[in-house]
């Protein structure tokens, strides 16, 4: 398998990425809509946070361009119930009456950017194709994770256990002791884990590791 940080990076979107754009005003709404296309980038619109709630994301990469006031829910409180219900998008919120306490409470929660009216498209679409970035090695991750989830998965018991002290860094004599086994037979299934990992080295399989968070917790009996 290759670097993992390389496979995130690199993953091309399966479709051209899309960028939605709520706010009650309709002639802002227009001319937002309009400046993203001109730079050749889906975009669909909405006046009303409730309506943005109901529909289905699509399944590439994705931005909202957010206004906080809004007349049913704030897009600060939009935001929250995003994160609650698990519909994870880069979010850029624009204001016309932005203060400190504000931006401070969108950025903490994983805004991408914070503008004030009046400003300049330049910068908004900076942002855009930053948040789309984001989003796009968010979900080249997710698909990396649960490419090697399934991995991890089809390992037996033992090889799990075998997996965890060997990322822990422990060699093959140490391994052996902890589960009292002899060294031969650590090597064995070493080598199997390392195959069904498709890891090409122990730095590989480091990695593999790392993303998926194991623990000895996580190891299960033979």
């Amino acid at each position: 398998m290759s670097d993992p940080a390389q496979q995130a990076g690199d993953a091309a979107p399966s479709e051209e990425p899309v960028v939605f754009v709520l706010d009650d005003d309709p002639s802002l709404r227009e001319g937002l809509t309009d400046l993203l296309r001109s730079v050749q980038l889906q975009v669909r619109a909405f006046n009303s946070a409730r309506d943005l709630l109901q529909i289905q994301f699509p399944a590439c990469p994705c931005c909202l361009i957010l206004d906080v006031r809004l007349p049913d829910l704030s897009g600060l409180d939009l935001q929250s119930e995003l994160a609650k219900i698990n519909k994870a998008i880069p979010i850029i919120f624009i204001t016309g009456y932005g203060d400190i306490p504000m931006t401070v409470r969108a950025m903490k929660a994983g805004a991408v950017d914070f503008f004030t009216k009046p400003f300049r498209e330049g910068e908004l679409l900076d942002a855009v194709t930053a948040a789309l970035d984001l989003d796009r090695k968010r979900r080249a991750d997710a698909k990396l994770l649960l490419e090697l989830q399934e991995l991890f998965n089809r390992l037996t018991g033992r090889e799990r256990e075998v997996m965890v002290f060997v990322t822990d860094g422990l060699l093959n004599k140490q391994i052996a002791y902890q589960l009292g086994l002899s060294e031969i037979t650590v090597k064995i299934h070493r080598g199997n884990l390392m195959r069904k990992m498709q890891a090409r080295s122990l730095a590989d399989l480091v990695r593999m590791g790392e993303l998926l968070g194991i623990r000895a917790s996580t190891s299960s009996s033979p």
